[in-house]
């Protein structure tokens, strides 16, 4: 489907192995987004010295976070796609702490722009157990957000302690192609529903 794009997405690889499992299984996702027609972007963070957020709320004035790092560099694109794939290795059934800091600070330094709509999913890549606490823990941003949350036909993980086995695991390849089909349609379904009905109206928060 070359030239004929309906959409955008950035895959976020977590890892801090830039062609391991978890780069697997979201080109694997990148591949059926691209069929789909849906434009997609493997941007690897796990290797990075990201810091975490310092609760200094500079954002808010900078409409940037103040620690110039990768963050900065990947707001822009995440502001303009119409959805975001979070993929992590499980450590001690939970996202490698690289990504979690660069999340924490993503979404934070970007809490000013309009979500809503803007589909997400979680994906885990692990040897044997820890994958729904991990992707819960990373659903959260999401939800948090207004962002609806894209499923597949099992929980969104691979199994493999390396590229080679988790490119082997067929129910997690086809887990993976699903959850990006089942994306691509929710983004395309979300464009035509805001074209004609807009967002849903959005109520002022309680102050506390």
């Amino acid at each position: 489907m070359e030239n004929s794009y309906s959409g955008s997405v950035i895959l976020i690889n977590g890892s801090p192995h830039a062609k391991g499992s978890t780069y697997t299984a979201l080109s694997e996702m990148a591949k059926a987004f691209e069929a789909e027609g849906i434009k997609a972007e493997i941007i690897h963070i796990g290797d990075k010295a990201v810091s975490g957020c310092r609760a200094c709320f500079a954002c808010a004035k900078l409409g940037k976070c103040v620690i110039d790092d990768c963050v900065n560099e990947v707001a822009p694109k995440f502001i303009a796609a119409d959805g975001i794939v979070v993929g992590s290795p499980v450590y001690i059934a939970s996202p490698a702490g690289t990504l979690v800091a660069f999340l924490d600070r993503l979404f934070e330094s970007t809490i000013a722009v309009d979500k809503r709509m803007k589909v997400g999913a979680a994906v885990a890549c692990l040897r044997r157990a820890g994958a729904t606490a991990t992707t819960d823990m990373l659903n959260k941003y999401f939800t948090i957000s207004g962002m609806p949350v894209a499923s597949s036909c099992y929980w969104n993980l691979t199994h493999g302690r390396n590229a080679e086995e988790t490119a082997n695991d067929a129910e997690g390849m086809h887990t993976m192609r699903t959850l990006a089909r089942n994306m691509s349609f929710l983004i395309k379904s979300i464009r035509l529903g805001k074209e004609k009905y807009g967002l849903p109206e959005a109520e002022p928060k309680p102050k506390h």
